[in-house]
């Protein structure tokens, strides 16, 4: 079970079930990258059985790209768990949430359930495509972003990113967790393409970001989303961004690849 905390009635406490587990919606998936993992996580413990999974991921006031991560969180889920013996149900709340995110929802489930009756949803549009509007192209940096290509030495962009962290007021740990998340992006590109990439940085009142963009092609919906071997040292890529990261937001296609990384500021 995972809701945002504020939610739960007055005085509710977690039953005491090793088998049922709950998390603030709020934490777990602030970036929602990482419900999916967890997800996984729970059903390796308890092999052989059903999962039942109830999660609310979209609330009032929730910023919009974080809304729209968690939106393609609700596309991949049924992805991710194709084959497996699983029971999610996500909740909305239509009279408080805005009428885009509801349409948004009949387009990612293939089931709906309203006033206690369940129908198949007339507009889910299956595994093959992301619904509208969910993969289109992310917002462009401002003009006073500072830009640096890259091609062999990714000195300089740790170096960029460390000083804008720096000025953005993020402390020690988390001007790190940056640093670190930009340059396995970074080495992603080096390792994957035969030619450099661009990486733009830039902060707003809320958040510092940093985007790389390069000329690869991820084709794996899913990639990042899986935890790697026990022992691995190399190849964390993805997985270990979205850890380190408050969001990561990931368009793909033929063209190249564009990767936004959010930190929230103090």
């Amino acid at each position: 079970m995972a809701v945002p905390h504020d939610k739960l009635p007055s005085g509710w406490r977690l039953p005491a079930d090793p088998s049922v587990t709950f998390a603030d919606m709020r934490r777990l998936g602030g970036n929602p990258a990482r419900i999916i993992p967890a997800l996984w996580a729970f059903a390796g413990r308890h092999p052989g059985q059903r999962v039942r999974y109830l999660a609310e991921s979209a609330w009032p006031g929730r910023p919009a790209a974080e809304q729209q991560a968690a939106a393609r969180y609700e596309w991949l889920v049924n992805l991710a768990f194709a084959g497996l013996q699983a029971s999610i149900l996500c909740l909305y709340n239509e009279t408080d949430l805005p009428a885009a995110v509801i349409d948004c929802a009949h387009s990612t489930h293939p089931v709906l359930l309203s006033e206690g009756m369940e129908r198949d949803s007339q507009r889910y549009l299956g595994q093959k495509r992301y619904p509208d509007g969910l993969d289109d192209p992310l917002p462009s940096p401002p003009e006073n972003a500072a830009m640096l290509a890259y091609d062999t030495d990714l000195r300089p962009l740790r170096a960029l990113v460390r000083t804008a962290a720096q000025q953005a007021g993020l402390d020690g740990s988390r001007s790190m967790d940056l640093v670190i998340a930009a340059s396995e992006v970074a080495a992603n590109t080096l390792r994957h393409t035969r030619a450099g990439g661009v990486a733009r940085v830039w902060h707003s009142d809320c958040e510092l970001l940093c985007q790389i963009d390069d000329h690869g092609y991820i084709r794996d919906p899913l990639a990042g989303y899986q935890r790697p071997a026990e022992g691995l040292t190399g190849g964390q890529g993805l997985w270990l961004v979205n850890q380190l990261c408050d969001l990561v937001e990931i368009r793909t296609g033929r063209t190249g690849t564009t990767i936004r990384l959010h930190m929230y500021r103090p």
